[in-house]
């Protein structure tokens, strides 16, 4: 399973691959990372059917997590990837907000790795 991360915050990328260092040793989950909406929808208009899942941060600068959101499931819709989001918030306007433009799941951070590893078992 390809999962693309999008977060701001460069240090996610050695966070992710340590977490879940023996999935990807083993091939079951590959990982891109994007460190923006921007760069995010870039990587999806070259590379549309790879990304079975995506993980977006909310609070972004630039482009925010919700409005890549938005992009996302206006505009790749055969297959639909599946759409995590992650903020440090755990409001409910965020919440609400990330339900309605159409977010598959909600996480807050700090991460926790277990449940997140639970929740993609479910989609292999």
């Amino acid at each position: 399973m390809k999962i693309l991360v999008v977060d701001d915050e460069q240090d996610v990328q050695v966070l992710f691959e340590q977490r879940f260092r023996k999935e990807i040793k083993a091939g079951e989950m590959q990982f891109v990372f994007a460190f923006s909406g921007e760069n995010a929808l870039a990587y999806l208009n070259q590379h549309e059917h790879e990304a079975v899942l995506i993980l977006s941060d909310i609070n972004m600068p630039g482009m925010s997590g919700l409005d890549l959101l938005e992009k996302i499931k206006k505009t790749y819709v055969k297959p639909p990837p599946i759409v995590m989001m992650i903020t440090a918030y755990g409001d409910a306007e965020n919440f609400n907000m990330a339900k309605n433009l159409g977010a598959d799941d909600f996480l807050t951070k700090p991460l926790d790795f277990t449940l997140l590893k639970e929740k993609l078992k479910t989609i292999n």
